[in-house]
């Protein structure tokens, strides 16, 4: 947790991102680490714990962190948990709180109040279509024989 934490405040020195970094350890080693690039990308899904997720899948060659730990300097904002529990880390660890950083200008809450919300009646309205014809692309993926499930 400090060596994420030291990122993070690196990262706010040096103005490259948001105040969160994150690491992955397997086995005791580090085997990746990220910080928040949202600003210095242009990409918001850019966040410490994506960015941790993606080299460390990399360095595995797998696109889950079995037996791995997650340390992130904040707790994981929807997107990222998301992330998260599709990796499948064993564990994750986390520093600050989400009201800490509402208390620093990050509120995420909205976004959990958002789920609970029907579709078309979200900030951003969704409208579904096409369902039937997409349902073929489920029919497809069932009857593959070599797929890999996740």
């Amino acid at each position: 947790m400090r060596r994420a934490i030291a990122l993070a405040l690196e990262n706010v020195r040096t103005a490259s991102g948001g105040p969160f970094a994150a690491v992955i350890v397997k086995q005791d080693r580090i085997i990746a680490e990220g910080t928040n690039r949202v600003t210095g990308t242009n990409d918001p899904t850019a966040h410490a714990e994506i960015v941790a997720i993606r080299e460390a899948c990399r360095v595995l060659a797998d696109f889950q962190l079995s037996g791995c730990e997650l340390y992130t300097t904040c707790e994981p904002c929807p997107m990222c948990l998301g992330a998260i529990y599709w990796a499948r880390p064993a564990r994750i660890f986390y520093a600050a709180t989400a009201a800490d950083a509402a208390d620093a200008g990050f509120d995420d809450a909205f976004i959990y109040d958002e789920l609970n919300i029907a579709p078309a009646g979200r900030r951003i309205p969704m409208t579904q279509l096409l369902r039937d014809d997409s349902l073929a692309i489920f029919s497809a993926w069932k009857q593959q024989e070599n797929k890999t499930s996740y």
